[in-house]
């Protein structure tokens, strides 16, 4: 199991701070993946440089949206598809890196009301 169940004591401080730190390097690996994706994607599908491809992606991923000019149909199908991937995944990035604080927070709100 991955979270303490309600019948166990919360986390100390340095537990958490790992479970933070496991969450925040996860979610580091998915970012870097994804990157790559839109990167090779841009890269051999739209026939953009390396650096391009980079910031494309990058711009995608943070919401930003694209910055160069789409020259054929493979490429807006891939761009399109890949902005999709991208809205999702920064939902599930969230979820990840939030998911810890938000269960601490009802863990410790169920020990309160055990209390009572």
């Amino acid at each position: 199991m991955i979270y303490e169940s309600h019948h166990e004591p919360l986390l100390t401080r340095a537990q958490f701070a790992r479970r933070v730190i496991g969450h925040f390097a996860i979610g580091t690996g998915a970012i870097a993946v994804a990157l790559a994706i839109g990167v090779a994607g841009y890269h051999w599908i739209a026939g953009f440089g390396w650096v391009d491809s980079f910031l494309n992606a990058s711009m995608i991923l943070g919401g930003m949206g694209p910055v160069g000019d789409l020259c054929n149909d493979a490429s807006k199908i891939f761009a399109g598809l890949y902005a999709l991937f991208a809205g999702l995944f920064f939902i599930a990035m969230l979820g990840l890196l939030l998911a810890p604080f938000l269960h601490r927070l009802a863990h410790r709100l169920h020990i309160d009301d055990e209390r009572m």
